[in-house]
C-alpha cells in the first residue's frame, strides 16, 4: 500500500480531478444539442475543453508516476530538543 505522503500527493489529486472533469465534459461535448452548438457559434467548445482536460490530467498523473515525491526513510536522524544542532534560547 502506498505512504499516506504519496497517497495524497498534489499531482495525483489535481490530475484526477481534471481527468474527471474531463470526462464529463467530453460527454457533454458529445451529446450537445444544436442549440448549445450554435451558442458557442459552430465550435464544440465542452468537447474540446473537455479533451484538454484529460491530456493536462494525464499529463500531470504520468509526471507523478514518473518522478514520485521522495519519502523520507524511517531510519533518517531525527533532531529531537536536546540536540546540539538546535541549542535552546
Amino acid at each position: 500500500m502506498a505512504a499516506p505522503r504519496q497517497l495524497f500527493d498534489i499531482r495525483r489529486v489535481i490530475g484526477g480531478l481534471f481527468l474527471v472533469y474531463g470526462l464529463i465534459l467530453t460527454a457533454t461535448g458529445l451529446l450537445d444539442g444544436s442549440a448549445a452548438l450554435r451558442k458557442a457559434e459552430g465550435i464544440r467548445i465542452n468537447l474540446w475543453t473537455g479533451i484538454g482536460m484529460l491530456v493536462i490530467g494525464g499529463a500531470f498523473l504520468l509526471w507523478e508516476r514518473l518522478r514520485p515525491s521522495e519519502t523520507p526513510s524511517d531510519d533518517s536522524p531525527v533532531a529531537d530538543e536536546g540536540d546540539a544542532a538546535h541549542p535552546a534560547p
